[in-house]
């Protein structure tokens, strides 16, 4: 059997841990910069307020009916995330992190238990030990499994929670309540297609010819339909896949014009790639620089443009990339242009243990015991700590972040404080 957890409404939920006040009343989180809306509450989905709602333009909506305003807290969400899956963990070792707020999980050998019992103890333990409520669904395969954690979380009172997919009425059921829409795995373009067909639910779907399927879905579609059938499969992914590209963009909190600052930002950003590039002990041999002005200033030019940059070697220096990005920035800066975002993308990504040598690059590997010795320092004493020196090293450059909370569990200075 297969169970799929989620985290109801976890950016909300992550905030009201640490700020209970808000329980029952509508809370709203934001993009970065303070964008759009990006999560909502129970209580602001009421309220009307839609995902992707632009900030500036709902100030009086979020005034005139109390709603908070959080800026979005990522260290926060995702060690909440890290401490919610570690006990996730501790019910079976087959657990597939599938977002920072869902995992599924495989109780395989469980004949003998009764995992709706087993379910509602996972759930209530989430809750005790991280203030974070969840909602389970379990089926014998992922496919159902999520309708099931849909059932759960629609239907809370009466479900508790949890639901339990178990029999073949129940699972004929789920189908014929879920609309094709709504199906994991089903995109837009394939659910335009299939609603012309008259595909209205998922009992419809399972309905069609698997050679149908398979020619206008390809086996992926497939393999959607059997684990539809209960026949589970879409198995686990137990692999984690490293990224097959890396990228830092960030708009800027104001505007910038000058180069020097535009480098100084670009610098960054690339040293930000770089590091996670090392993370993941891998190598990139290529970049992509990109700008763009302001596309709400009407009165001023409007300018994008990007470049690549193929690198001499593989490397996941912060040195040696923040030099070809620089490089790469050069050829796109105009002056007069009032810039608004920048960005820097890594591909080409290959393991760092298995990188090409030549007998004539004296400059591959060079930087490997300086990186490894800054991200030391900075695991042990917090990021930024040490900067390459065309990076701004009196000040900090951050997103706009007007409400942004404590970074309450991964910030020593900013724990929560109890009088």
């Amino acid at each position: 059997m297969f169970a799929l957890v989620d985290c109801n409404n976890f950016y909300a939920s992550c905030e009201r841990v640490f700020q209970p006040q808000w329980e029952g009343k509508p809370v709203v989180i934001l993009s970065n910069n303070d964008g759009c809306v990006i999560a909502r509450s129970n209580e602001a989905k009421a309220l009307g307020i839609p995902m992707g709602a632009p900030a500036f333009q709902y100030q009086q909506e979020f005034k005139k009916h109390g709603v908070k305003v959080f800026s979005s807290n990522y260290p926060l969400y995702g060690d909440m995330s890290s401490r919610v899956m570690k006990i996730l963990e501790r019910y079976t070792p087959e657990v597939e992190v599938y977002s920072i707020d869902e995992a599924f999980l495989r109780f395989k050998g469980f004949d003998y238990k009764d995992l709706l019992s087993e379910a509602q103890k996972l759930r209530q333990q989430v809750h005790q030990w991280t203030g974070i409520p969840v909602s389970v669904g379990i089926a014998p395969s992922k496919a159902l499994a999520k309708i099931a954690n849909r059932i759960a979380k629609k239907f809370a009172q009466r479900t508790n929670g949890v639901y339990l997919i178990d029999s073949e009425e129940k699972r004929l059921k789920a189908l014929q309540w879920t609309t094709i829409g709504d199906v994991w795995g089903i995109g837009r373009q394939h659910r335009k297609r299939l609603e012309a067909m008259g595909i209205r639910t998922a009992l419809d779907f399972v309905h069609l010819p698997d050679e149908w399927i398979r020619k206008q879905m390809s086996v992926i579609g497939l393999r959607l339909k059997k684990d539809l059938e209960g026949l589970p499969f879409i198995q686990l992914e137990e692999i984690q896949n490293p990224k097959k590209s890396i990228a830092t963009t960030r708009s800027f909190e104001g505007t910038v014009t000058r180069f020097d600052d535009l480098e100084e930002r670009v610098t960054t950003f690339a040293t930000s790639c770089a590091e996670k590039l090392r993370q993941q002990n891998s190598h990139c041999n290529a970049l992509v620089v990109f700008v763009r002005s302001d596309p709400h200033k009407k009165e001023a030019t409007y300018y994008q443009n990007s470049c690549t940059v193929g690198l001499p070697y593989a490397t996941n220096s912060s040195i040696t990339l923040s030099k070809f990005a620089r490089a790469g920035l050069k050829t796109l800066y105009q002056s007069g242009i009032v810039y608004k975002k920048a960005g820097v993308i890594l591909l080409g990504l290959t393991p760092a243990d298995t990188q090409q040598l030549t007998l004539f690059d004296a400059a591959i590997g060079r930087h490997d015991v300086l990186m490894k010795t800054i991200d030391t320092i900075h695991k042990r004493f917090g990021p930024n700590r040490m900067k390459l020196a065309n990076q701004d090293l009196k000040r900090t450059w951050k997103m706009k972040q007007n409400h942004l909370s404590p970074r309450f569990t991964t910030e020593l200075t900013e724990i929560i404080r109890v009088k």
